[in-house]
């Protein structure tokens, strides 16, 4: 193969594989006696489950991180979620440039894979502008929530280091907590969910969008425009926002909402709708709201943030363009358009193709959990819920988590990688190499509808 990979270990596998291995390593590593708390057990099975959740920055837990984790599995978690976070390759591609090594080809092209890129040309600007971006991001947030939190904890360095854990869970869409009440005891406040929710859009907007918006306020950079992709991502992104936080308060109003004064209406619709997109934080317990909401809030993890972010899902863009497929149909229109620009054949593909095997995978997934948990009297909507937070990787959980036997916690396991390595990364893995056929069959059309 090209770059002199060989043609099994294709560069898709190659970040799968990454994954994998980081995903086994920080298992060992939450695994050993100094990792937790002095009297606290944790089998391997949690560990990796944990490790597992951390490098996919997906947040559902089989234990609680504060009760159980010392300061050294902490700093391992936080590792983890770092990793994650900002990518295998971008991490990876950093230690390799502090070494004074030149980034060959090879290595350039396994950034595009880990980044949703289509293009390998300009990976290693795109690689630290990333990992700028997002230490600067997340370094602003840990010194606002830090000082912000010393009205509410006895000693400074309690306050900033819950700052910055929060700060990098909340940014790199993670959920992790280190309270071990998520952001319940800050339900009330209005700043700090304020701050949360600016941070789970930064990580989750997406990386390409981040950096346009700094090529954007560059003032030597006049002439800038911004691409297709940012168009659509980031627009989709808000209406999908929209739709949900209106959506929860319209579905809640006469519920859980019932008595509660106008603007905690308005922060619980808000917090909701942007922690479900990819976030995991929880200001409530979610197994309070209405069946409805709770198919809604699954809806939302399934749509999941925007490409080369550190969210899942099926991702902003392939939403946008299966509506704008669907309204260029019934408008009768062959080609399909936004924002001035025509779509692309093979990106309209695509979009279908994620959207029906997510769905087909996550179908899968359900009825294969119901199996194992049948003897566990687990409700369907838990089910349902749980394994929606794991594909999407969003973390929110309706409490079932650790109460799952291995068999399903590894089908949660098994969806988080996926959703954190992206559909199309994993299909291309387990893709076959394309083969040229000599020869064609006769065109035949067939009812469909």
């Amino acid at each position: 193969m090209k770059f002199g990979m060989n043609k099994l270990l294709t560069p898709f596998r190659i970040i799968v594989l990454s994954y994998i291995i980081a995903m086994a390593v920080f298992s060992i590593l939450l695994y050993l006696p100094v990792s937790s708390l002095p009297g606290e057990a944790v089998s391997y099975q949690e560990a990796l489950f944990t490790a597992v959740s951390a490098v996919s920055v997906t947040g559902l837990t089989v234990v609680n991180v504060s009760e159980t984790y010392s300061g050294a599995g902490v700093f391992f978690l936080a590792l983890a979620i770092q990793l994650g976070g900002i990518g295998v390759m971008t991490l990876g591609t950093f230690v390799w440039m502090v070494l004074g090594q030149k980034i060959p080809l090879s290595r350039r092209m396994l950034i595009m894979v880990d980044q949703n890129q289509i293009s390998f040309a300009g990976m290693v600007k795109l690689m630290r502008g990333i990992l700028f971006v997002a230490i600067g991001i997340e370094v602003v947030g840990a010194l606002i929530l830090g000082t912000y939190y010393m009205n509410f904890f006895d000693t400074a360095q309690e306050a900033y280091y819950q700052g910055a854990f929060g700060a990098l869970s909340a940014f790199t869409n993670a959920g992790f907590d280190v309270t071990g009440q998520s952001l319940v005891p800050f339900a009330d406040d209005y700043f700090v969910q304020l701050v949360n929710i600016l941070l789970i859009f930064a990580g989750a907007i997406g990386f390409p969008v981040l950096l346009e918006i700094r090529e954007y306020f560059n003032p030597e950079n006049k002439q800038f425009r911004f691409s297709l992709f940012t168009k659509i991502s980031v627009s989709t992104y808000f209406i999908v926002f929209v739709i949900g936080a209106a959506g929860l308060w319209l579905m809640e109003i006469g519920a859980y909402y019932e008595g509660m004064p106008w603007h905690q209406q308005l922060f619980f619709s808000m917090f909701n709708s942007a922690t479900a997109r990819s976030g995991g934080l929880s200001t409530m317990d979610v197994s309070d709201l209405t069946l409805a909401s709770l198919l809604f809030l699954s809806g939302l993890m399934i749509i999941g943030a925007s490409p080369s972010s550190v969210g899942g899902g099926i991702r902003t863009t392939t939403l946008a363009v299966m509506f704008l497929t669907i309204r260029s149909f019934i408008l009768g229109r062959s080609d399909v358009k936004a924002f001035g620009r025509e779509i692309h054949q093979e990106d309209r593909q695509k979009a279908f193709i994620v959207l029906s095997v997510f769905m087909v995978g996550l179908f899968f997934a359900v009825i294969l959990i119901a199996v194992f948990e049948q003897a566990n009297d687990i409700a369907l909507m838990a089910i349902v819920f749980d394994a929606s937070s794991a594909f999407g990787t969003v973390g929110l959980s309706m409490g079932i988590t650790d109460e799952l036997t291995f068999a399903s916690q590894s089908i949660l396991m098994t969806l988080m990688l996926i959703g954190r390595v992206g559909l199309v990364a994993f299909l291309f893995s387990i893709r076959a190499q394309d083969k040229k056929t000599p020869y064609k069959h006769p065109t035949e059309r067939i009812i469909i509808g």
